[in-house]
C-alpha cells in the first residue's frame, strides 16, 4: 500500500457565469470539455490544455487540439454517449454558438458555464471570468489586460468607411446589430451599413446594391468565401472594393483576439490610404 494519502477532493468554486446561471464547479476542474472554438483555443493558451478531454469537431486551434481530446461531435450536435464517457466536471459553452436543448441535456448533470458575446467588452470579461473558472486568473488578466490594450492603440479612420460583412451565399446573409462581428467593425472603424437589421439578416442583391458600401468583406467562415467570389459581388457593387477577410479575427472572440488589431490595421490600409 501507499505511504501517501490520496489528494484530497476539489473544493466547489460557485460562479455565476454570462447568462446569468449560478454554476458550482470542483476547483480547480481537472476533465473540461469546450464546446465552441474560440474558447477551446482560449484554454490552450492559458495552459490548460492537458485538462481539455472533450472538443467539437470545429475546434481546430491550437492544430493538435481534437488529437488531444476527444471529439463530441460539432457545436450543436452533442454525442451525449461520448460526453458521458469522459465524465466531464466542467463544461464550458455559449449561448449563440451552442443549442438550448442540448445544454440543458447536459447541465442536469454535470457544471455547465456559458458565455453570452456581443461586444470586445464582453469578450473580455468572459477571459476573465474563465481564468478564475479553470485556476487561470492571473494569466487570463494579463492576456485580457494586453487585448484591450491593443485595441486602444488602434487609431480612429480619418472618414467613416460604409462596409458590408457577408458571412453566406445562397442565401446572402450578412452580420448585423447585436453581433460580435458588428461590434469588430466597429472597433476597426468601419460602419456597418445592415447595422439598422438584427443579428444574421438574409440580404438581397438588392438590398446590397441599395445600401451601396464602400467596402465588401467577405469572411473564410462560416461559409468559405473565396477570390472566385468577387466578380459576384462586384457586378452588384461595381464601386466598391471586395476584400476576402479572415473570419477567425473577426467573429473569435478568445485568445485570438490577441491578433486581430494588426489585422484590422493592415486591412484598414489596404481600403483607406494612409490611415
Amino acid at each position: 500500500m501507499s505511504q501517501f494519502p490520496p489528494p484530497p477532493p476539489a473544493l466547489p468554486l460557485t460562479l455565476t457565469d454570462q447568462m446569468g446561471r449560478r454554476v458550482v464547479v470542483p476547483y480547480p476542474p481537472q476533465r473540461i470539455v469546450s464546446l465552441v472554438p474560440s474558447q477551446t483555443e482560449l484554454l490552450h493558451d492559458l495552459g490548460l490544455g492537458k485538462k481539455v478531454v472533450g472538443v467539437t469537431k470545429f475546434c481546430l486551434h491550437p492544430a493538435d487540439a481534437r488529437q488531444q481530446a476527444t471529439v463530441i461531435g460539432g457545436t450543436k450536435n452533442f454525442d451525449f454517449e461520448k460526453l458521458t464517457a469522459l465524465k466531464p466536471d466542467l463544461i464550458i459553452g455559449n449561448k449563440e454558438e451552442n443549442y438550448q436543448e442540448g445544454i440543458e441535456q447536459l447541465a442536469a448533470l454535470y457544471p455547465v458555464w456559458l458565455s453570452d458575446i456581443s461586444t470586445l467588452t464582453d469578450a473580455l470579461r468572459m477571459i476573465r471570468q474563465v481564468g478564475v473558472l479553470v485556476g487561470a486568473k492571473a494569466k487570463a488578466d494579463q492576456m485580457a489586460a494586453a487585448i484591450e490594450h491593443s485595441f486602444a492603440q488602434l487609431s480612429p479612420l480619418s472618414e467613416a468607411v460604409s462596409a458590408a460583412y457577408f458571412i453566406w451565399r445562397k442565401p446572402y446573409m450578412a452580420a448585423a446589430a447585436d453581433t460580435f462581428i458588428d461590434d469588430m467593425l466597429t472597433q476597426a472603424g468601419f460602419t456597418n451599413v445592415f447595422a439598422p437589421q438584427q443579428r444574421y439578416p438574409e440580404i438581397s442583391a438588392e438590398q446590397l446594391a441599395a445600401a451601396a458600401p464602400r467596402v465588401v468583406l467577405l469572411s473564410s467562415e462560416p461559409y468559405p468565401f473565396a477570390d472566385k467570389h468577387i466578380a459576384e459581388f462586384l457586378a452588384i457593387c461595381p464601386s466598391a472594393q471586395i476584400r476576402i477577410v479572415d473570419g477567425e479575427l473577426f467573429s473569435w472572440y478568445g485568445s485570438r483576439l490577441q491578433h486581430s488589431v494588426a489585422y484590422f490595421a493592415a486591412l484598414r490600409a489596404t481600403v483607406v490610404p494612409k490611415v
